[in-house]
């Protein structure tokens, strides 16, 4: 068996490990890189947000074709689906990322090594015949599709995300168990290429962490698009010959049909052949590695990031975490605020958020003043069809500091990103009513909506 020794080993090469591992090898750190896929990017990049949001990009082209081009004055003769296609388009988008980031890790001098590795002590790693040690090690091994017992994944019938975004065929019945954002994308993405899409919940609404009006207007955006939304709803079976999900609701027992069932009702840590016990370390109830708040296990030198921790499995928040453990390795004051996690649902419309929600406020006691502004006044909705939804900012009534937005709309993602900032420094609704917003552009009603907080906006009544 080789040995190889490093300042640093990562176990796992998604977004919080390969980013960990990047910004360690540029602080002079030497590191090695474990990922027991062929490629690098862990899940996000390989079956997780990448491939899906390609999936939704060419499906929303798609759908526009079909059902809006000729009202913008685009006449064509027919449109039809190249499936085959369109999933090779969405592999070739996976293909360019894992190749850059394996390009990178090369660049940087980051020893990649592919296997599984498994603890033999708290300070050395089998991988293969290889062994490695080091004084740092950090677990970044990501999440992986929570499984229900009664409905196991047989990839065809009954699938997971990872299976969804390579479906063979366009499913005639669709029924996605789960209405969080994973669940809705993959539903969203299926409905506009032709399958009929029952999403069965079984909270009392979808995106539950979001306030109810968001919601409210976001249920009926997917409705009109096609989406049945059935929420209250536990599922009970599926009847894989007859093609029935079963599901109960106040005692009365309701039956979808579905070709194809998505199983979408969130992630669990992954651990799986990890050997944490010879490491010296255990799970908590939930299945996570317990870690302080500079993300340090309880055995030193051994740090835990991303999903396999407490916090929103998110893959942002997991290159933060990277970010800093690598900085704090290095001896630097690395820094994460995990208050300000943006969190976002790539439907059409978007859903995005960031802190506090106006009813989660409120329930919190918090005193709140609250400005909405609505896309269909805003100049550049418009003009490019996208009047769908509002902006909402929750500030504090006393002193106007920004607690949380919510938006619900064309390119909710991206505009959340400024409400992040302003509440990085701790700025208030007026002063990001007094940033100066380009126009005519979507984000000004942003800027119209924390105007709306002091009922200064000036574009509505």
């Amino acid at each position: 068996m080789s040995s190889q020794s490093f300042d640093l080993i990562v176990i796992g090469a998604g977004p919080g490990g390969y980013v960990c591992a990047f910004r360690a090898a540029q602080l002079g750190l030497k590191v090695a890189l474990v990922e027991k896929r062929p490629a690098l990017g862990g899940t996000c990049l390989n079956v997780g947000c990448i491939p899906s949001k390609a999936l939704l990009h060419s499906s929303e082209q798609f759908a526009f074709t079909k059902h809006h081009a000729a009202a913008h004055g685009i006449k064509l003769d027919g449109v039809s689906l190249d499936l085959a296609t369109m999933l090779k388009k969405k592999d070739d988008v996976v293909a360019k990322l894992t190749g850059g980031v394996a390009a990178l890790a090369k660049a940087r001098k980051v020893t990649v090594i592919t296997g599984a590795a498994k603890f033999t002590s708290a300070n050395t790693l089998a991988v293969g015949d290889q062994t490695l040690t080091a004084k740092n090690i950090v677990i970044a091994t990501g999440s992986a599709p929570v499984e229900l017992p009664f409905l196991k994944f047989d990839g065809k019938q009954v699938v997971s995300s990872d299976h969804a975004i390579s479906l063979p065929a366009v499913p005639k019945r669709l029924a996605v168990i789960g209405g969080g954002a994973i669940g809705l994308e993959l539903g969203s993405v299926w409905s506009r290429l032709g399958a009929e899409v029952t999403v069965v919940e079984f909270l009392p609404k979808i995106a539950a962490t979001y306030d109810d009006d968001i919601v409210r207007h976001f249920t009926r955006s997917l409705t009109r698009q096609g989406l049945k939304i059935e929420t209250g709803a536990k599922v009970t079976g599926y009847d894989a010959k007859k093609q029935i999900l079963t599901a109960e609701r106040e005692g009365k027992t309701l039956e979808f049909p579905a070709d194809v069932v998505l199983v979408s009702v969130g992630r669990r840590p992954y651990t799986d052949g990890l050997g944490l016990e010879a490491a010296g370390l255990a799970l908590d109830e939930k299945k996570r590695i317990p870690v302080n708040v500079h993300l340090q296990t309880s055995v030193p030198g051994i740090w835990a990031i991303g999903d396999v921790v407490a916090g929103p499995m998110l893959a942002h928040k997991a290159e933060e975490d990277g970010v800093a453990v690598a900085e704090w390795i290095a001896g630097k004051a690395g820094h994460i605020n995990w208050d300000l996690v943006p969190a976002i649902i790539y439907t059409e419309p978007e859903v995005a958020s960031v802190g506090l929600g106006e009813d989660a406020a409120k329930a919190a006691g918090r005193k709140v003043n609250v400005g909405k502004f609505n896309f269909a006044a805003n100049g550049r909705a418009i003009a490019a069809d996208a009047t769908d939804g509002f902006v909402k900012i929750i500030a504090d009534a006393q002193t106007d500091k920004l607690l949380g937005c919510q938006i619900v709309g064309r390119g909710a993602g991206e505009l959340i990103s400024e409400v992040v900032a302003h509440m990085e420094y701790g700025g208030s609704a007026e002063d990001l009513a007094r940033t100066i917003h380009a126009h005519p552009t979507l984000s000004e009603a942003v800027k119209e909506a924390a105007l709306a907080v002091s009922k200064s906006a000036i574009h509505a009544i």
